[in-house]
């Protein structure tokens, strides 16, 4: 693997506060979660802290300044603590994470109650979710408590909570070269990953046994583990959308839904196939995984520059109705089939959601001018698919019980798009 350039986040900073104008940010750490007591999960950090600082550890308040003339970035973390230390890990003091994190200023998170509505009270808009860490909700209501005080006397004050999102979402949606960089590594990873485990998948192996091989597969080339749970479906499980029990066995005559993704450098990849546990497809359950690869490849002629997310799905609905009138599942034409939303009964899910350091990663679909057009730099995923679960489908009987998806992840360039996955086949396993 070649070396991968520094994610930038002080220039990511210098956007954040730009746009903050005259209002601030806060960003808590993630919560650690707990499983049976004490006994911790492995930390997940929170995307936005991240993505702001690459601050990847629990107990960490972030806070941006876009009013202020100094300390514009402030930290609040843990202090150092051997007692704490022996069970979790070295910290770092504050003056040395302000140093390693560039920022203006660092303090003990115990001070965050008495300097954090201070910091927050002159600006005028303050960002915070709130609900998303108990103190910093107390934080930012004294700070407009404040900030109320003060407007009324000087005629500033902090009055306003929006969503971060409102600042972070438009700039995640668009990755920079860093970010791809890891992004085509996960994609990498779980491609070979795929290739090393769809083997695994014939008759009588359990499902937790092809996913152990995905996500052991997923370490052994470097990533953190998968970016999501991993869903093996055997048969009519498929048909449930996000199945993850993997719990049965795989039958000799099932269809097997794989959906699975590394997280490389915390980023996300996520790919789906569906093969048959005997290694060949015929008949009406062959037609319905054609149709699918169909329903992928007018999908992803759809990705480009200008494009919208709702083309995308739109291309990919017209070969799935299209497919369902050439089946006999139902009566068409298809463009009735469309305009009645019959073909939602077998595919009721959209096509695309965007990638990025979450599975399905933040940016809007649509704004007030309309449907978000496609630029260089967004990342999103091409998942169509049809369900027939039992009972579903009288008119083609052989189909029920099947789940069929086939997922992809697309980089669009200045010249149409990138398929990160295109290395494993779309129809891998069903040709015998």
């Amino acid at each position: 693997m070649t070396e991968l350039p520094p994610l930038p986040f002080q220039a990511r900073r210098d956007i954040i506060l730009f746009r903050l104008a005259g209002g601030s940010m806060v960003l808590p750490a993630a919560p650690v979660q707990f499983m049976g007591g004490d006994s911790e999960y492995r930390y997940r950090p929170d995307s936005e802290l991240l993505y702001a600082t690459g601050w990847a550890a629990p107990s960490c308040v972030a806070v941006l300044r876009g009013f202020a003339d100094e300390d514009r970035f402030v930290l609040f973390v843990p202090e150092r603590d051997a007692k704490a230390e022996l069970w979790t890990g070295p910290r770092a003091d504050p003056e040395e994470v302000k140093e390693r994190f560039g920022a203006d200023a660092a303090h003990p998170l115990r001070e965050l109650a008495e300097k954090g509505p201070g910091l927050l009270a002159g600006g005028d808009t303050i960002h915070y979710r709130l609900g998303a860490s108990a103190g910093c909700d107390g934080v930012v209501r004294e700070a407009l408590r404040r900030g109320r005080l003060r407007r009324a006397r000087k005629g500033a004050g902090a009055h306003v909570l929006a969503d971060p999102g409102a600042v972070l979402d438009e700039m995640r949606v668009r990755k920079d070269d860093a970010e791809i960089a890891r992004m085509r590594e996960a994609a990498r990873i779980t491609v070979d990953a795929f290739r090393d485990a769809l083997p695994e998948v014939r008759p009588g192996v359990g499902e937790w046994e092809v996913e152990a091989a995905l996500e052991s597969g997923f370490r052994r080339r470097g990533a953190g583990g998968p970016a999501f749970a991993t869903i093996v479906a055997a048969g009519a499980n498929a048909c449930t959308l996000h199945y993850s029990a993997n719990g049965s066995r795989i039958g000799p005559d099932d269809l097997v839904l794989i959906d699975a993704g590394a997280e490389f450098g915390w980023y996300a990849a996520d790919v789906t196939r569906t093969v048959p546990a005997r290694g060949r497809l015929d008949g009406a359950r062959r037609e319905a995984h054609d149709t699918v690869r169909r329903a992928r490849r007018a999908a992803l002629a759809a990705c480009r520059p200008g494009g919208t997310v709702e083309e995308v799905h739109g291309a990919a609905c017209r070969a799935i109705a299209e497919g369902l009138v050439g089946m006999g599942v139902v009566e068409g034409p298809a463009g009735e089939v469309l305009a009645e939303k019959r073909h939602q009964a077998f595919y009721p899910h959209q096509t695309s959601h965007w990638l990025g350091l979450d599975t399905h990663d933040s940016g809007l679909y649509r704004d007030g001018d309309g449907p978000v057009r496609l630029e260089p730099g967004m990342v999103l995923t091409v998942e169509p698919g049809l369900y027939f679960a039992p009972g579903s489908c009288p008119r083609v009987p052989e189909l029920e019980g099947t789940g069929i998806r086939i997922e992809d992840d697309v980089l669009i360039t200045d010249e149409g798009a990138e398929v990160m996955t295109e290395g494993l086949p779309a129809g891998w396993g069903t040709e015998g």
